[in-house]
């Protein structure tokens, strides 16, 4: 059996709309124009803190206002978190299979932790993870590799350019879900196998655990 490690925003849940709905209402407190869903997805990955930052830059706030600003977002998204994230297609039931199986389950994302068990609680999948580490739970967040190894995994599953870097840093092998936030092409990331239905993750996973042997 091995111990299965996720990202949460763009490989479980598609968050996005919430995460921009947040934003938007930081911009137009300020007066300033929304930013689109796009947008907003690319900025998504590094935490955030950093998410803030590139959101500020786009529209000109004054980089020392980001103490300020930070927070602000932060309270949009309790208030919107899951009014419009779902789970991608199939993920429920894979979760559930590769429990079934014997296999323990844990999270390892850059969303703080509060909001990544609200996520996990509102989809109702929380029970299958006996591990959340959140971008705030350690002093260092993703890609560095220090919030994976608390997970002990065996292997890594993300969709971003930042999960691939983690798992390449941690030495830990990652499985890329091709439909999330990623921006660079899937031949040029790092991973031993990729999916682009959670359908197949269950088998894909047993083959990969079959190599090993």
């Amino acid at each position: 059996m091995a111990r299965i490690v996720f990202d949460l925003d763009g490989t479980l849940i598609d968050s996005a709309p919430d995460i921009r709905a947040a934003v938007n209402l930081m911009l137009v407190e300020e007066g300033l124009a929304p930013l689109s869903l796009s947008e907003v997805i690319g900025f998504i990955g590094n935490g955030l803190p950093h998410l803030v930052t590139l959101v500020m830059a786009a529209r000109g706030i004054d980089p020392a206002r980001h103490a300020e600003l930070s927070p602000c977002v932060a309270r949009h998204y309790d208030a919107v978190n899951g009014q419009e994230t779902v789970l991608y297609p199939g993920v429920a039931g894979a979760l559930a299979a590769l429990h079934a199986a014997g296999h323990s389950l844990a999270l390892c994302t850059n969303k703080p932790e509060a909001p990544a068990r609200a996520c996990l609680a509102q989809m109702g999948i929380a029970a299958l993870f006996d591990q959340v580490i959140g971008g705030d739970s350690l002093p260092r967040r993703k890609p560095d590799p220090a919030p994976l190894h608390a997970c002990t995994p065996d292997i890594y599953i993300g969709d971003s350019e930042v999960d691939a870097e983690t798992a390449s840093r941690a030495a830990v092998r990652f499985v890329l879900f091709t439909e999330g936030y990623r921006k660079t092409a899937v031949a040029e990331l790092p991973h031993v196998a990729s999916f682009t239905g959670f359908a197949d993750l269950p088998t894909l996973i047993e083959s990969l655990l079959v190599r090993s042997l």
